[in-house]
């Protein structure tokens, strides 16, 4: 997540479901799933560093009154993802599939307090 930042651009970083995701206005993002549905707004009170204009704010370890918001665009599965486990001269096979549940969210804008 090489981006690129110019003066007059806003970026915050945001922590939900014990990830860390740097953000803009604009942005999709997909994020572990959350119980909210499609539609909705959802806002994110943990931002951990908020940069605007080459001033940037860090928090420790949170910055208070800042947020980000967003709109659910939807909530989906990613692809399966298969496991196989082999054991030679014993004839023991395990197949194992999983699909990630996430929540596709479209950052609407950074607030600072």
């Amino acid at each position: 997540m090489d981006k690129k930042v110019s003066n007059g651009v806003k970026i915050a970083v945001i922590e939900t479901g014990a990830k860390q995701y740097r953000v803009s206005p604009g942005d999709k993002i997909k994020v572990e799933k959350l119980n909210v549905k499609e539609g909705d707004k959802i806002d994110f009170d943990k931002v951990l560093l908020i940069s605007n204009d080459g001033k940037t704010v860090i928090g420790a370890p949170i910055i208070e009154g800042a947020k980000v918001t967003g709109d659910v665009l939807k909530q989906g599965r990613h692809p399966k993802v298969t496991l196989t486990k082999y054991k030679a001269k014993e004839r023991q096979r395990v197949h194992k599939g999983h699909k990630q549940p996430f929540t596709e969210i479209k950052i609407v804008d950074i607030v600072e307090k």
